[in-house]
């Protein structure tokens, strides 16, 4: 069981970026789970997510989504349970949303959206590698 990212890059200021996240092995349409975006600043490469450091989480249980301050309304979460894919859309992208992007997730035990739980890493049990994203002016 693993998660695949995909996306990010380089991305111009003021445009949109998609970052995609695959549950392998793992049948998203058969199970409530709660999905989670994390970044980390260039600067901090190298030490552990923070729980501070989480913009996005989605919960199939609740079918609620949370966005953090510093993205909403600049950002979407959607899901294709059929394709084991959860995706965040960013749009109007700034240059303080160069990081580098995380997806996380965890299946069977219900984890409220909104909860201290949610933004916890250590409660997420599947981690994708991590996928870069490098906003140019």
């Amino acid at each position: 069981v693993q998660l695949v990212e995909s996306g990010g890059g380089l991305v111009q200021a003021g445009g949109s970026l998609r970052l995609s996240c695959e549950a392998s092995g793992f049948a998203l349409d058969d199970n409530n789970y709660i999905f989670a975006r994390y970044r980390q600043d260039p600067e901090k490469e190298g030490e552990g997510v923070s729980a501070s450091s989480g913009v996005a989480a989605f919960s199939s249980a609740e079918s609620r989504i949370y966005y953090e301050a510093s993205v909403k309304g600049r950002v979407s979460v959607y899901h294709d349970d059929a394709k084991n894919l959860v995706n965040l859309q960013l749009n109007n992208v700034k240059h303080d949303d160069a990081a580098t992007y995380y997806c996380a997730m965890n299946g069977g035990t219900h984890i409220a959206i909104g909860s201290r739980a949610m933004h916890r890493p250590d409660r997420y049990r599947l981690w994708g590698r991590g996928i870069r994203v490098t906003v140019s002016s």
